[in-house]
């Protein structure tokens, strides 16, 4: 086996491949992908605060209120544990041996 050959993968196993570069086919790419949830974990954040102004105005209602703020809660555990992942992936990648 040559060493230019190692680390290729070979052409009859297009599924191991992964997915097209972010430039190719329409695909987002993992940023984008990160930043397009975390979009949406503020916007749910955001929901939540106008709830609760709202209640406190007097023209919200409490169960609309509990459901924001418990949405927005799940979405920020959800983010808190990718953001735990990606640096375990990250110090495990770190302490490999080159």
């Amino acid at each position: 086996m040559a060493i230019e050959s190692i680390g290729r993968i070979p052409s009859e196993l297009p599924e191991l491949r992964g997915p097209a570069p972010s430039g190719q086919a329409g695909a987002p790419g993992f940023g984008a992908a990160l930043g397009q949830a975390l979009g949406q974990v503020e916007a749910l954040q955001q929901a939540g605060d106008a709830q609760a102004a709202a209640v406190a105005n007097g023209q919200g209602n409490l169960h609309e209120l509990t459901m924001a703020l418990e949405k927005a809660d799940i979405g920020l555990r959800v983010a808190t544990k990718v953001r735990n992942k990606l640096v375990e992936a990250y110090q495990e990648v770190m302490r490999m041996p080159v």
